[in-house]
């Protein structure tokens, strides 16, 4: 390839010879390679520029470029293992990088609790071991060269004590919390500030690493099954809208966007993608979220069966002072019903089925004796929320396969019934295979039917109302088939063109 250049301004770069017809096979995959660039001066040709001018021109250009920079807030992305499967992990997780120098910590995904909290070096009643074949790592703030213990004067102490279980020691000045789960467990520690690494995506998939101060809980100790071994992390991730939730402290600094969205896979290995960011789906459909409520409160307002819609009153699914209304939660494995939808929900599916299968009663549970291994001859069900959002389950979405009896397969209702708590829980055996955004900013949660073992798009806001579209999908997982034959027909005319260049 020669390149001429002509005397004169503006510049003209023109490319001539063979290599125009090699680059035009890169023209199709790189969306058109300009034959001619025009190079136009700064500064007029028929006299010197003194450097001090040059250095005065950059000094206003630099503030303009950070300023671009610093007003888009960045995608951050986390890697996702586990399964929603009770009988192999019943949880998924994701990595954290806390401290410095920086520690791993294995953390469950909860979006049913505020604070991130780990163990800590002096806890009690944690387990040193996991069933999950993951090393159990315990924190340690004296460790940390840029730890910090939250005092009970501090704003941040304020927050917590205001949205959490939180509380202060006027004889140590430390802040301190005590968390219970609805399982009976529970943990209890003090706050520390330290730095979490963050792996951001600016766009087209490239990623860069970022750092941000954040409070979270140090665990010096747990009770009920966070005691158990055999399925032990090292904390709690708890992506709640309070003050002190990971979410809320990064959307604050201008680090991420007040969003967050993930996709759990729920075949084969598990795993899956959680973004900060607003994963892009044509088929999504929002609901608003019920507001002043400490968890993700949606309206449910009836639940339809082969397209049927059942007789419940609608009264029963509502949030109020004396009912818990419909919650999304990551940290539950199964769902639950209220008492009063269950009945009616549990004989819906029976009598559609009734005819193929022989339904039975195992351990409380409505189950059913399935000839077949696939559990298609099931209904669909459908969920019918404010904002006319329906999610539809397939029965793998509500149905769970126990043991074989005498050759047949055993299906399962996956649903529970709740009791006196006026609650229904969308769990993970719901949530799986979809994309589920959370939009904090729109005060909205949305979602579509996905296969989450693919790549994604995720748009954040600027403060300047542009949105930023990046690949995040791409991140910890093999690259789309059509991403790899770009890459491969671009690498091919890189190399056309250095032979051509050799041997011309």
């Amino acid at each position: 390839m020669r390149a001429y250049f002509l005397a004169g301004n503006p510049v003209k770069l023109i490319i001539t010879g063979t290599a125009v017809a090699i680059l035009l096979q890169a023209a199709f995959v790189l969306s058109g390679f300009p034959t001619t660039l025009t190079l136009e001066r700064a500064f007029p040709t028929n006299h010197l520029v003194e450097l001090n001018q040059l250095r005065v021109r950059d000094s206003f250009r630099h503030p303009r470029i950070l300023q671009q920079q610093s007003s888009v807030a960045s995608v951050v992305n986390f890697q996702v293992q586990g399964t929603y499967d009770p009988y192999r992990v019943g949880l998924y997780y994701t990595k954290l990088h806390l401290g410095s120098p920086p520690k791993q910590y294995y953390v469950q995904i909860d979006t049913g609790s505020d604070v991130l909290w780990v163990s800590c070096s002096s806890c009690n009643g944690c387990p040193k071991s996991s069933g999950l074949q993951i090393p159990i790592q315990f924190y340690d703030p004296s460790a940390s060269s840029t730890a910090s213990l939250i005092s009970c004067s501090d704003q941040r102490c304020l927050l917590g004590t205001q949205s959490s279980d939180s509380s202060c020691s006027g004889s140590n000045n430390q802040c301190s919390y005590t968390f219970q789960y609805g399982d009976g467990s529970g943990t209890s520690g003090y706050y520390v500030s330290d730095l979490i690494n963050l792996e951001t995506v600016v766009g087209n998939s490239v990623t860069s690493n970022a750092s941000a101060s954040i409070v979270f809980g140090c665990s010096t100790s747990q009770t009920g099954d966070l005691t158990k071994s055999d399925r032990a992390v090292d904390g709690i991730f708890g992506f709640g809208q309070q003050g002190l939730s990971v979410i809320a402290q990064l959307s604050s600094q201008g680090i991420s966007p007040n969003a967050f969205s993930h996709c759990l896979v729920g075949n084969g290995a598990g795993g899956g993608i959680l973004v900060l960011g607003q994963i892009i789906e044509p088929n999504m459909v929002y609901t608003p979220l019920i507001a002043s409520q400490p968890h993700y409160n949606i309206n449910l307002l009836s639940i339809s069966v082969n397209g049927q819609t059942l007789s419940i009153d609608p009264s029963m699914f509502a949030t109020s002072s004396s009912r818990g209304g419909t919650i999304i939660d990551s940290g539950t494995t199964l769902a639950y019903l209220t008492e009063e939808a269950y009945d009616p929900f549990v004989d819906a599916i029976t009598q559609s089925v009734s005819q193929s299968v022989q339904p039975l009663v195992s351990k409380g549970s409505q189950c059913y004796i399935v000839a077949s291994s696939s559990p298609e001859i099931f209904p669909t069900v459908s969920l019918n929320f404010a904002g006319s959002a329906s999610m539809l389950l397939r029965p793998q979405d509500y149905l769970l396969q126990q043991n074989s009896v005498a050759g047949a397969s055993v299906w399962c209702i996956g649903f529970q019934k709740t009791r006196g708590q006026g609650i229904t829980i969308l769990g993970d055996l719901v949530l799986k295979d979809k994309i589920i955004v959370y939009d904090l900013g729109g005060q909205r949660i949305g979602w579509a039917n996905y296969d989450c073992s693919m790549s994604v798009n995720v748009s954040t806001m600027s403060s300047g109302g542009r949105s930023e579209y990046v690949n995040a999908g791409q991140i910890g997982s093999s690259n789309s088939l059509q991403d790899e034959c770009k890459k491969m027909i671009f690498m091919v005319v890189v190399l056309q063109l250095f032979v051509f260049f050799v041997f011309s």
